[in-house]
């Protein structure tokens, strides 16, 4: 028993070297940011889906995770997502989720209105729907909860197994040594007692026409009938016999999904055949499978014991990869005698396509393959070290010139073949029975790894030196001329003939030689290949047999067929990422048709199988996340989330924003990409990225439209979603600032203009004031003018008057000494004349003492100086006539000496008075009379 489970291990682990899988997604704890096993899983009919982790409920829209622990924080166990709702169970909970209107799921507990009737450590292990029940199973009870009245009942099972089944509207369960049972009226009952049912787990039990199959974890399936339970004889039954089966679930196409304890997933068809195993060593993330789950996609999840995978079953692509035997990239794949061949730089290695056994190397092969290719019903392997021809699992070396890049046939010789090698061109022929080399092209010594034959020319495509057109003999010994282009020249370039056209590709797009134009010219409709997608290759691959040209860029490889109504060319794009090619850039292979429209492609670690006609192009949808708005300023924690379904109206400073999007699409090999604008800020379409978010910072006020789609390979998103907000103006911005603006604007007009006018009208005063003040300074220097002409005549007169004084003074003062001369000499007369003489003197003393010289002297005096008399008297009251008369002549600064005339007195007279004068004005013994009356 022990040989035979040996063998049929090993046996088993070789087929699962050499089998096809879909692609795989895996995802650690590290990508959730939860614990490591993941207990059930359920999608919503949003399509998100959601997991039972260790640590609480995990949400996934195939760009973000999110986490929701229950209130207890407790491990979720079990999760369904029905009706809009999310039911989830774990350690002495269980209730349902509900998003709110910022799409984030908030909790209702249903086990809390019935706490105190729960068991001890209860845990709730299953979630199903039956008619108007949610069913949660504990090991020990099934709670139903009926979703039209809201109550609450259970049946008690005290069960040790965590799994509760629902076979046409009727629950099963199982009890350790007991059997099967199900439930009737709130009431179990047992339906089946069969001894395997007693000692072995059932996993689960699926219907089928006229049975029911039942899967245990030890025993393998088991077919259900009135008649009893029978073994299901399938030809992998023995297989899973030997494995710990711990879940399991049906497909929509009626495949078996089956996760085991230690050896990951099962695929088996309805009839029980094996399609597939994947487990830790073919890709996945783990080989415990805790859960199962089909999407509606397609798609199958699994929950492992550490980490989370899911497989593209849908996928047009198979994988092989961690071949047995193989190691290194594939350059070349090729079919022949039912025989599959695969070139890569360790060696060719062979498999018949009816055996399950790995691949194996071809001895004498070892080191780098560059090509193989059928030519004459026989096949050519080009190698580093030369040319084999394969026979078989036999490769017989026919030429040993290093690194035979390409073998091609030569139009209208059959028996010769050339070749390029990396030092030129070489021929082989066939010559009695065997093929041989026959020679090396002379004259021409470069690395041919392109070349095509046209007519008379040979072209080889060399991507640093140029395109050379070589003329050769007619039995191809020799070159006779060689022209080189450099135009063309490029890295990964490549040349090819596509339905006897020569097509030269490069970066610049492809180019069909024109004969009339005997040159390369840009073929627009075959250069949108490149257009599509970013130009990685130039190399193009020609399939003979259903005559398509392949080309390959950066998120698609493409095929180039001609429409057979009216034979225009028609481009097909397939998603793959350069991601799963990287490695031979630029030695890309591609292999087929085979059966139902399959290729194979090579790759860095295996290669490829693509069914082309399950290509399709799914629409798919592209949401808004969650949308966060923050203030002006304020930290990246300090957000507020905004339900995305509301037009936001937001404040001046709250005018950071940062979306989130996603499409929930699951697939491994082709990532949703995304472009992305803002309407109002700038109209142009971003650059596709597989980035999720993006966020604005310190926009303007102002109205605003985010759009955002989506692409995936060759499909376009179904829609494009778009989210509206207005950012207000700032306060000083508003209809109410500006309607005070524009009061305020009255206002100041109004208090300018007074203001204005104030100083217009201050301003004309101070003009007529300073008018008024140039008129009377002008006046003033008039006046003084008038009055410095008035004084100067006044002084003029004053001094005529002076004069005029002066004049009658010495008129006066001559007259009174003549008279005094004349006095003397007639007293000195006789005195018989004394008669005569004295009526003569009392004449001449009239004369003299006349009041008339005095009066006229005042006048004249008044005239001249009229205010001194006035002030004289004033300061010295006392003063006599005789006294102001002295006063005035010593005002006229005379002497004494002349004064003495005047006042018919002696000098000596005229002393004794100024003496006498002196004393009356109490003037000091040193002040001087005369300076004292011309100062007054």
């Amino acid at each position: 028993m022990r040989v035979g489970f040996t063998v049929l291990t090993l046996c088993f682990s070789v087929m699962c070297f050499t089998q096809e899988l879909p692609p795989i997604q895996n995802y650690a704890p590290s990508d959730y940011a939860a614990e490591n096993q993941n207990w059930a899983i359920s999608q919503a009919q949003d399509r998100h889906i959601y997991i039972a982790n260790s640590k609480g409920l995990l949400g996934f829209n195939g760009a973000s995770w999110e986490h929701y622990p229950l209130p207890n924080e407790s491990i979720v166990r079990s999760v369904n997502a029905l009706d809009g709702k999310v039911y989830t169970g774990g350690y002495m909970e269980f209730g349902y989720w509900e998003k709110d209107d910022l799409g984030i799921l908030q909790y209702s507990s249903l086990s809390s209105t019935i706490k105190d009737d729960l068991l001890a450590d209860e845990e709730f292990w299953n979630i199903l729907r039956l008619d108007r029940y949610i069913v949660f199973q504990s090991l020990d009870r099934i709670y139903l909860y009926n979703i039209r009245d809201n109550s609450i009942t259970w049946v008690e099972t005290n069960t040790t197994t965590p799994k509760i089944f629902n076979v046409g509207q009727t629950l099963f369960f199982q009890k350790w040594g007991e059997g099967l049972y199900k439930i009737e009226n709130t009431r179990a009952v047992l339906a089946y007692d069969f001894d395997i049912l007693k000692k072995d787990e059932v996993v689960n039990i699926f219907e089928r026409e006229n049975d029911l199959l039942l899967l245990t974890r030890h025993n393998g399936f088991f077919t259900l009938r009135e008649g009893g339970l029978k073994p299901w004889v399938t030809p992998a039954n023995r297989l899973i016999s030997q494995m710990s089966i711990y879940t399991a679930i049906r497909l929509k196409n009626k495949n078996l999904a089956l996760g085991t304890i230690s050896n990951g997933i099962i695929l088996l068809n309805e009839e029980g055949t094996l399609q597939f195993q994947a487990d830790q060593s073919s890709g996945l993330r783990n080989n415990t499978v805790l859960s199962i789950y089909e999407d509606l996609e397609g798609t199958l999840w699994l929950g492992l014991d550490n980490g989370i995978s899911f497989l593209n079953l849908n996928s047009p692509y198979r994988i092989y990869q961690n071949l047995s035997g193989l190691t290194g990239s594939v350059y070349a794949v090729q079919r022949f005698n039912e025989i599959l061949y695969l070139g890569t730089n360790q060696g060719l290695f062979y498999q018949n396509e009816a055996s399950v056994s790995g691949f194996e190397m071809i001895p004498g092969t070892e080191g780098q393959v560059w090509s193989l290719a059928v030519r004459n019903n026989a096949l050519f392997c080009g190698h580093h070290n030369g040319t084999f021809l394969i026979e078989g699992k036999k490769a017989t070396q026919i030429a040993n010139i290093p690194g035979t890049w390409k073998i091609s046939s030569i139009p209208g010789n059959p028996d010769l073949l050339m070749q390029g090698n990396y030092e030129g061109l070489s021929i082989l022929e066939f010559n009695q029975g065997k093929w041989r080399l026959r020679n090396k092209l002379q004259n021409f010594k470069h690395s041919s790894r392109y070349f095509e034959i046209q007519e008379n020319d040979i072209f080889v495509n060399h991507e640093y030196k140029g395109l050379f057109r070589i003329k050769a003999d007619n039995d191809f010994r020799a070159a006779i001329s060689t022209e080189v282009d450099t135009v063309h020249r490029g890295v990964n370039s490549g040349l090819v003939k596509f339905r006897e056209e020569l097509l030269l590709a490069n970066k610049a797009g492809i180019f069909k030689f024109n004969p009339e134009k005997d040159q390369f010219v840009k073929d627009s409709v075959l250069s949108r290949v490149f257009e599509e997608g970013k130009y990685i290759s130039g190399k193009l691959i020609t399939d003979d047999t259903s005559e398509n040209l392949w080309a390959f860029t950066q998120e698609n490889i493409s095929y180039i067929t001609q429409d057979n109504l009216d034979n225009s060319t028609i481009i097909q794009s397939i998603p793959l990422t350069e991601t799963e090619r990287r490695g031979i850039r630029g030695y890309e292979s591609i292999y087929g048709p085979g059966d139902k429209g399959t290729y194979y492609l090579g790759s860095s670690n295996g290669f490829l199988k693509l069914n082309t006609e399950t290509v399709s192009d799914r629409k798919f949808e592209v949401r808004l996340s969650k949308i966060a708005l923050s203030v002006m300023g304020g930290s990246s924690s300090d957000y507020t989330l905004i339900a995305p379904q509301i037009e936001g109206e937001f404040r001046n400073k709250e005018n950071n924003l940062q979306i989130w999007f996603y499409s929930p699409e699951y697939t491994a090999l082709v990532k949703p990409r995304f472009q992305y604008r803002l309407s109002g800020l700038y109209e142009e379409w971003s650059t596709w990225s597989e980035n999720t978010s993006v966020e604005f910072s310190n926009l303007p006020h102002g109205s605003y439209t985010f759009e955002v789609r989506g692409r995936a390979g060759n499909s376009s998103s179904a829609n494009t979603v778009s989210y509206s907000f207005t950012i207000a103006r700032p306060w000083y911005l508003t209809k109410l600032a500006f309607i005070s603006y524009f009061l305020l604007a009255i206002l100041a007009s109004i208090a300018i203009h007074r203001t204005y006018r104030r100083y217009y009208r201050g301003h004309q005063q101070a003009i007529i004031a300073e008018n008024k003040r140039e008129l009377a300074l002008a006046k003033a220097q008039n006046e003084k003018e008038i009055i410095r002409l008035k004084n100067k005549q006044l002084k003029k007169k004053f001094k005529n008057k002076n004069n005029e004084l002066a004049a009658s003074t010495l008129s006066i003062i001559r007259k009174n000494e003549l008279l005094s001369r004349v006095k003397e000499q007639l007293l000195s007369t006789e005195e018989e004349q004394l008669t005569s003489v004295h009526q003569i003197v009392k004449i001449i003393d009239k004369s003299i003492t006349r009041n008339d010289d005095w009066e006229m002297f005042m006048k004249a005096f008044n005239q001249a100086d009229r205010k001194f008399l006035k002030k004289l008297k004033k300061v010295h009251p006392n003063l006599t006539p005789n006294d102001i008369k002295l006063c005035a002549y010593l005002r006229l600064n005379l002497s004494s000496k002349e004064i003495a005339p005047l006042l018919n007195i002696s000098p000596r007279s005229v002393e004794i008075k100024r003496y006498r004068l002196r004393k009356k004005m109490n003037l000091s013994h040193d002040s001087n009379l005369t300076d004292y009356i011309l100062t007054l």
